[in-house]
Formats: C-alpha cells, sequence, structure tokens
C-alpha cells in the first residue's frame, strides 16, 4: 500500500495574514503539520501544495516534498479538494500510484503521528473508504426555527432533559486528518467519497483561523511544554548529534582556519556517569568531518561515526550491530538533518535551543540548551530511570 500526505498551505488568509508560516510554540503552522505526517508510520511521503515561495522553504527545509500549487487553485474560492485531486496527479505522474491519500490541515496545531496512522488504518476496514479524526461531543445543539424561535437539533426541548449519558454517541470533526481511498477520491472528488470511519481522538477541536484562535492555542499549548526530562525504563541505546548538543553550534575559526568548539565540562561528567551506572550504549553521529569529534569522543570512551550524510541508515547499520532496535533507542539532536532520526526513535528528544522543526518532532525537551548542560540534564534522567 502506497500512502502519501497532501498538506495544502497557500500564501494568503484574510483571518489570520500569513497564517500558515505563523508560529506556535516558536512552530510555524506548516512545520507543526509537517512534523505529524512525517512521524506517521504508514506514511511514506508528505507533499506540501502551495502557491507561495516562502512557504515552499520552509517546507522543503522541514523535510516536505512541494508541489507549485497554479493560482487559479489558490484562491480564496478554491476547494481544498481542488488542491488535493491536483497534488495527487502531479505526485502520481512522477512516481507509482497513491492507494491511500491523506489531508492534513495546518490549521489544526496538535495533530499527532498516531491520529494520522489510526485514519489510514481504518480505510479498508469494515468497508470504509474514508476515515477522519472526530472529538466526542457531548453538547446540546440548537437552531432557530420559522417560528423565530429555539429548536433542539440533537434533542427534544420539548421533553424533560436527559442526561448526557443517555445520549446518543456524537462526534465533532476537528478538521485535522482525513484519509482517503485514492481511487474513490478520485471519482467523487471530495473527501467524503464513500463509507467513512470515525477516529475519535482526545485532541482539543482547535482550528487556527484568527488571532483569537492562535491565543486559544497557544494557552492550550503551555502545559504541554517541556516539563523537566523524565523516562520510563528501557532506553538501551543514547545517540547523540555533535554540533549544537555536545557544542552551542558555534564555531571559532582562526586566522589560518582552525576550528574550535565550546564543550561543557558538565555535560561530559554525565556522560561519564551514565557509562558507569548504566549498560547504555552510546554513539556521536556527525554530519561534519572534524578533529575535534575524534578528540571528544576518545576522550569520553564513546564511538564516534563522522561524515554522516544521510544519518537514519548509519543509525540502522550501528542498531544491527549491537542487537538493538529504533524503539528502545534515545536520539538528541538539534537540526533538520536530525529529523529522520528523530522521528525514527522510540526516545526523540532535542536541546531547548534547538531548531523549531526537531523542537516539534522531540517527545523530550531539555531545559538546557545544546553545549551547557543539555547532556548532563539527560544523561541523569537516564540514570534516575536505571537504563538497561
Amino acid at each position: 500500500m502506497r500512502c502519501v500526505a497532501v498538506i495544502p498551505a497557500r500564501g494568503g488568509s484574510k483571518g489570520l495574514p500569513r497564517k500558515n508560516l505563523t508560529p506556535l510554540g516558536g512552530v510555524p503552522l506548516v512545520v507543526r503539520t509537517i512534523a505529524a505526517a512525517r512521524g506517521a508510520a504508514l506514511v511514506q511521503a508528505v507533499y506540501v501544495s502551495t502557491d507561495d515561495p516562502e512557504i515552499a522553504a520552509a517546507s522543503r527545509a522541514a523535510g516536505a516534498a512541494v508541489i507549485d500549487r497554479p493560482a487559479e487553485i489558490a484562491t480564496d474560492e478554491a476547494s481544498s479538494e481542488s488542491a488535493l485531486l491536483h497534488a495527487l496527479e502531479m505526485i502520481e505522474a512522477e512516481s507509482d500510484p497513491v492507494d491511500v491519500l491523506v489531508f492534513l490541515q495546518c490549521t489544526s496545531p496538535f495533530t499527532t503521528p498516531a491520529e494520522v496512522d489510526a485514519c489510514v488504518s481504518a480505510i479498508g476496514r469494515g468497508g470504509a473508504v474514508c476515515a477522519f479524526t472526530a472529538a466526542p461531543d457531548h453538547g446540546f445543539l440548537w437552531t432557530v426555527g420559522e417560528d423565530g424561535f429555539a429548536a433542539g437539533l440533537n434533542h427534544d426541548h420539548t421533553a424533560p432533559r436527559r442526561r448526557r449519558q443517555e445520549l446518543p454517541p456524537q462526534f465533532r470533526e476537528t478538521g485535522a486528518v482525513y484519509a482517503m481511498d485514492a481511487t474513490a477520491f478520485r471519482a467523487a472528488g471530495a473527501r467524503f467519497c464513500g463509507p467513512a470511519a470515525v477516529v475519535p481522538v482526545e485532541t482539543a477541536p482547535v482550528e487556527i483561523d484568527s488571532a483569537a484562535d492562535l491565543a486559544l492555542a497557544e494557552a492550550l499549548l503551555a502545559p504541554r511544554r517541556p516539563a523537566p526530562l523524565a523516562f520510563s525504563a528501557g532506553v538501551k541505546a543514547l545517540v547523540m548529534d555533535f554540533d549544537g548538543v555536545f557544542t552551542d553550534d558555534r564555531v571559532l575559526v582562526d586566522q589560518d582556519g582552525r576550528e574550535a568548539v565550546f564543550a561543557s565540562r558538565s555535560d561530559g561528567m554525565g556522560l561519564d556517569r551514565l557509562r558507569k551506572l548504566t549498560a547504555i550504549r552510546t554513539l556521536i553521529l556527525s554530519k561534519e568531518v572534524n578533529p575535534v569529534v575524534s578528540a571528544r569522543a576518545r576522550k569520553l570512551r564513546i564511538e564516534a561515526r563522522q561524515g554522516i550524510d544521510d544519518k537514519l541508515p548509519e543509525l540502522d547499520r550501528w542498531l544491527a550491530e549491537n542487537g538493538l532496535t529504533r524503539a528502545e533507542t534515545a536520539y538528541i539532536g538539534n537540526d533538520v538533518n536530525d529529523l529522520d532520526c528523530l522521528n525514527a526513535v522510540g526516545f526523540p528528544i532535542a536541546p531547548c535551543d534547538a531548531r523549531p522543526e526537531a523542537l516539534a518532532v522531540a517527545r523530550h525537551v531539555t531545559s538546557a540548551p545544546g553545549g551547557r548542560g543539555a547532556l548532563r540534564e539527560l544523561c541523569e534522567a537516564l540514570i534516575r530511570a536505571g537504563g538497561d
């Protein structure tokens, strides 16, 4: 089964100008949505359909492919379906046919990879050809009748009020995730293209279309912000990027071109304690080839693999060599070239000063910045958890 996600994200927005690039918790809405799609196990590719160069650049940096949306389907009046049908045509013109199409909206900022996977998994089950996320809703809905007076929609207002527990189940569409059988979607031209499965979610059904919506989302995000690091037992490997994790991401260059970096002695002490007090295997995985990486790794007695442009295959090789799995691996990285590894492992971690793209996919975020205590904080948390 080939499953792709498409995120329509045009540049124009009336209620909240430049909405799709608006940051929430420091992360642009389109980047948050890309992170959710890329983290889904059942999605093979993520595309952003846009008419805006700035959105396109942000999307590519976050790891999505970009489809240039024609102006005629990027207007206020154009439907999301028109962008999806165009995207599907462009995708299949360059690659294999799509079996399942996932439609994600940037206006739903709290979408999770698990919700995406749940919608995809629902396709075909019991004859469903489409699925969507919905939040349980126990509200009493009203309308105004032809006589100008209020009338119950989902309840008989003329009868004694029933308890909520006695009402039939009802759901509110969140607008976050839709999954469709691609053939059925093409034929119908609509997201609800046949028998639809409801995927209940606990995520707050917030859609950002105004400044007030954004303020509400910020308020809801506050309790989600990183608490002190805490892990359950089960971490057997810790893999670390170097720049921005061991260092503060700066480099000193002298007049002869020699480079030097700032590192933390406290981080070194934490890694030494981790080695002595747990059986957790450690690895430095770095894009750069630099003697300072080798020197630091040698001093800390940690294996280092350098000059790795595509980190995930190298991570998988190291895990296989050591009889380890992604699920029991913690990875800490700070930049876009760490996203594949962060999305793949069981314990994705970012320093608090990491790039927004890394923060968006990290399940754990240190309170200390990279090169200034982030690794010490992480090591102590793993020691407390009694790492295997």
